[in-house]
């Protein structure tokens, strides 16, 4: 498949603006032979939200509020952030998979963090479930932001199925930086290599850029292969929509090659967890 990463800013606030920005990106996408095109967290409402999460809240089994995204999903596959209300009116920094003009899936964030600049946990309900889940294009996962810090859950994905894992982010700096060597790139492309050399996956990574609230937010948006490869990588700070292919065969080229995967032992794992004290 044909993979778009839409490294967008958000209008904090404004859902019916952020649904034109991202059909706009969504025809891009489509221009570009895509299959799914893949946001960043929040993308749909902006990041630094506070009191204005629960006004901008959607229910996506009653609202219709997402239906021009429900529409051209038709067309191309959609991966987007939203903030989402359930039955009981619990809100959660969620993303949704939205396919053939349906809401197929969404995956609640596990860890909303509540420590440096960070507070989410002050806003946000945490999710309690994460599945893999089947796609035209094979079975993925998809993992908010500061759940890819947590290495159990990529390790829960791949062992769910999941040979892609998506990871939508909204990582803010408030550090000078430099375009050609930026610290924070590093540090997370290094995670990122980690995972898919170590699960055997693809990693696919969609970080936002724009300013709120007194934060940046740097992009660096990437791709990386099952061998731990960069496929492709978007611009640092500003907006860019990058493509790249996606070929499950290397998956299966990966976990043979080496089978570091194949070979873990889930019951064994589970034993040792429960024996400690």
């Amino acid at each position: 498949m044909k993979i778009a990463l839409a490294q967008i800013s958000s209008f904090l606030g404004d859902l019916d603006k952020n649904i034109e920005k991202h059909i706009e990106y969504c025809k891009k996408a489509i221009a570009g032979k895509c299959d799914i095109i893949v946001f960043p967290e929040l993308s749909l409402t902006g990041y630094s939200l506070k009191d204005i999460n629960f006004e901008i809240a959607v229910n996506p089994a009653e609202s219709e509020k997402l239906s021009k995204l429900k529409k051209i999903s038709k067309e191309i596959s959609i991966i987007c952030g939203f903030v989402e209300e359930d039955d009981n009116f619990n809100v959660f920094n969620s993303s949704a998979y939205i396919s053939g003009g349906e809401i197929k899936k969404t995956q609640r964030k596990i860890y909303p963090p509540t420590y440096g600049i960070f507070e989410e946990f002050r806003y946000f309900s945490k999710g309690k479930d994460l599945h893999a889940f089947e796609t035209k294009f094979g079975k993925a996962g998809i993992l908010i932001c500061e759940d890819m810090w947590h290495l159990t859950l990529p390790y829960v994905l791949a062992q769910d199925g999941a040979k892609i894992i998506f990871g939508i982010a909204a990582s803010p700096t408030r550090l000078g930086f430099d375009k050609d060597k930026f610290r924070n790139y590093e540090i997370n492309s290094e995670q990122h290599r980690t995972f898919a050399r170590l699960l055997s996956v693809y990693f696919v990574f969609c970080n936002r850029v724009g300013y709120e609230d007194g934060v940046n937010f740097w992009g660096g948006s990437e791709i990386i292969d099952p061998l731990g490869n960069v496929v492709q990588k978007g611009k640092i700070i500003d907006e860019d929509l990058i493509f790249a292919e996606i070929d499950l065969l290397e998956v299966q080229r990966a976990r043979r090659q080496a089978r570091h995967f194949l070979d873990e032992d889930k019951d064994f794992i589970i034993r040792s967890l429960n024996n400690l004290k």
